[in-house]
């Protein structure tokens, strides 16, 4: 290592004495052009290498900058997502409150409006947990609907809060008949979650799919004119002393998230006070 920095210094120390001699015996020019040619190709190698290192700074220095730009517009956007589902989850509660606040202005009944809180599920739901108890004077029994239509009745009431038993489920039974033909019959839950209309062959002529079903208001629990449910399919027994037809409710109970509780006398046809009450 040391013999190789002494040969350069000697190389230098030669070309110096060289340019010096030659410049001294009145060959300055060619000096000059033997010093311009020497030193010429690393003045251009020391230029590239300094531009090239400028370049490469200048290029980590912008990919820092995007990065960091993008990440804020990442940021901003994922703000500005949370930010428009708030607004529309505002806009789509208030909706809601409105029409119920709207049905309860309307209804020629005493009514208790309430709150979802929780949701029975069991491959389907059976119950919902409603924000109204025994400090609300809530009776048990107490028919529940929305403005899509009945819903339930309560079947357990609490401290803070009470249990609505919904249609779909089995226990469930109200009394109801089709619209259009009149059709008496009994609207019971399934074991498959789903809704099923009973009633007796000879008053069942003519019932099709889509007609809509409403309480009948016997028994005096649920106000007559309740949308139930419309039929989706009738299950022809043929000679069979009852047939069954299967609804689609009126109410997705997995939706529902504000509901009327029906406090006061239920002596009242409330068809007119709903658009597929007939």
């Amino acid at each position: 290592m040391k013999i190789r920095k002494f040969a350069l210094l000697a190389s230098v120390l030669a070309v110096c004495l060289l340019l010096l001699t030659l410049q001294t015996r009145g060959y300055g020019a060619t000096a000059r052009d033997l010093l311009a040619l020497v030193t010429t190709p690393v003045q251009a190698g020391v230029s590239r290498a300094h531009r090239a290192a400028f370049g490469v700074w200048d290029t980590y220095r912008d990919w820092k900058n995007v990065r960091a730009e993008n990440y804020r517009l990442r940021d901003e956007n994922q703000q500005l997502r949370v930010e428009a589902l708030r607004v529309g989850e505002t806009e789509d509660e208030n909706r809601r409150l409105r029409h119920l606040l709207a049905l309860q202005q309307r209804l020629p009944l005493t009514t208790l409006s309430g709150e979802i809180i929780a949701r029975d599920w069991g491959g389907w739901i059976r119950a919902l947990t409603v924000n109204r108890g025994r400090g609300d004077h809530v009776p048990r029994l107490t028919a529940v609907i929305s403005p899509d239509g009945l819903i339930g009745r309560i079947v357990d009431v609490r401290p803070g809060a009470s249990i609505i038993q919904v249609l779909t489920d089995p226990a469930s039974t109200v009394g109801a008949h089709v619209v259009r033909t009149r059709t008496p019959g009994i609207v019971e839950g399934d074991a498959r979650g789903t809704l099923r209309f009973k009633y007796m062959a000879r008053d069942g002529a003519g019932i099709q799919v889509g007609d809509v079903l409403v309480t009948s208001g016997q028994g005096g629990l649920f106000p007559r004119g309740i949308p139930i449910g419309r039929v989706r399919a009738v299950d022809d027994r043929g000679p069979a002393l009852f047939y069954y037809a299967a609804l689609e409710p009126a109410v997705d109970f997995a939706r529902v998230d504000e509901v009327l509780l029906v406090t006061g006398d239920t002596r009242h046809d409330l068809a007119a006070h709903f658009p597929t009450g007939g």
